[in-house]
């Protein structure tokens, strides 16, 4: 059983590194289709050993995605607002860097999320019923408090109407079931394209990618940023509707100033903390928050606090040899960057994801994409922070509780 529990893992933890390197790959979209495998493998596998390679999976995919987000500029929900500072330390030779912070964040939430374990199951249990009620207020008084921290009216003006342009966007392209991956268009038109448009028309060259840089570490700002990502990750984790990218907002708004550093630590330490916290969940309240607890919830039925215990340790596994892949393709990706030139680069990149786009969309996905980038470079030149433009996420989010 143990053997079985470990080579499940290890080919989990594979399957992450490509699923987080490749921009429009879920693992959501890993989880059906091993669904659709089960009766097959569960002849040879127990239930217990796929769900640990789903929990490996999903671990280090949190891990890996931080690459594709900083270096190519395709983010995924999870990592849509990394792309900003992250292509800023890219910019100054210091991508690497950027990596290795949300790689502190990820290691640091996976960590303290597990300390916390037993207190996040109690306040599971006393709080559900009536904290789940006021998912909606909670984001409107976030959205709120983002807006007015804006410095002049006009600036408030310009967030609340790009807050609003992303939001009935992305009510429009969310709702359309025709639509095969609607995260995808969206958060590749607002996050990716226009970041890469914009670097090519400025004429932006990388520079040579410090490999060996010291990394400052103020620990101040890296404990509040481990304390808040693992914090908004448990909140995301027990409201329904509130995903990784909501409590990315909220997380922003709590800490308020801590850096590019600062920032890139906290969102990189989001996404896993919300994965880890899942487990607890579904053990707790029995409510799956992602598709990779449904998928282990079919596999298993109900998650009984041994078999919790278990996918947490394969987890924390799963993220400790993550780290150490993520910095050595960080490494390979730098090394690349100084190969090719800049432009030839964000132009191959654009091309990939406009396929993509064709892929799984075809024309529909074109325009679709084109309607979010253009919103994404016309919110850069009014100087509007990329912040306001996950209201794509967040406002479908309160008008589903609201209405």
């Amino acid at each position: 059983m143990f053997i079985e529990l470990l080579l499940t893992t290890v080919v989990g933890i594979s399957i992450g590194i490509i699923t987080g390197l490749t921009p429009g790959i879920h693992i959501n979209l890993v989880s059906v289709i091993l669904l659709s495998f089960a009766p097959f493998l569960l002849n040879y596998l127990s239930p217990l050993s796929l769900a640990a390679f789903i929990a490996a999976v999903a671990v280090t995919h949190t891990f890996l995605d931080a690459v594709p987000s900083i270096y190519l500029g395709a983010p995924d929900e999870e990592k849509a607002l990394t792309v900003l500072p992250g292509h800023r330390l890219l910019l100054k030779g210091l991508g690497h860097l950027a990596i290795m912070y949300t790689l502190i964040g990820a290691l640091g939430a996976i960590i303290l999320a597990v300390i916390l374990t037993p207190a996040f199951i109690i306040i599971m249990q006393y709080s559900y019923k009536s904290v789940s009620k006021i998912t909606a207020y909670l984001l409107i008084v976030v959205i709120i408090f983002m807006i007015l921290k804006e410095p002049s009216i006009k600036k408030k003006f310009l967030a609340f109407i790009f807050f609003t342009a992303s939001g009935i966007l992305g009510l429009l392209i969310l709702q359309n079931k025709t639509i095969n991956q609607p995260l995808f268009l969206l958060l590749s038109g607002l996050f990716g394209l226009s970041i890469l448009l914009e670097s090519i028309t400025q004429e932006s060259n990388i520079p040579k990618q410090q490999l060996d840089a010291d990394i400052p570490i103020n620990k101040t700002i890296t404990t509040k940023a481990i304390t808040s990502s693992t914090l908004v990750g448990f909140i995301a984790a027990f409201l329904p509707g509130f995903g990784s990218s909501q409590a990315a907002i909220l997380a922003v708004q709590i800490v308020g100033n801590i850096g590019d550093a600062g920032f890139l630590i906290l969102v990189g330490g989001i996404s896993t903390a919300n994965t880890m916290i899942s487990l607890v969940s579904s053990y707790t309240i029995e409510k799956a928050r992602s598709g990779a607890i449904v998928a282990i919830n079919q596999l298993i039925g109900v998650i009984s606090l041994q078999i919790m215990f278990i996918l947490l340790i394969v987890s924390l596994i799963a993220g400790s040899i993550a780290v150490i892949v993520t910095i050595k393709i960080s490494k390979l990706f730098c090394i690349l960057l100084q190969k090719v030139n800049y432009r030839k680069i964000a132009i191959s990149i654009m091309i990939f994801i406009l396929l993509l786009t064709v892929y799984f969309d075809s024309f529909v996905g074109i325009i679709i994409l084109a309607t979010s980038t253009s919103l994404g470079i016309i919110a850069s030149r009014f100087g509007v922070g990329k912040n306001h433009l996950m209201g794509c996420l967040i406002l479908p989010v309160i008008l589903f509780f609201m209405i």
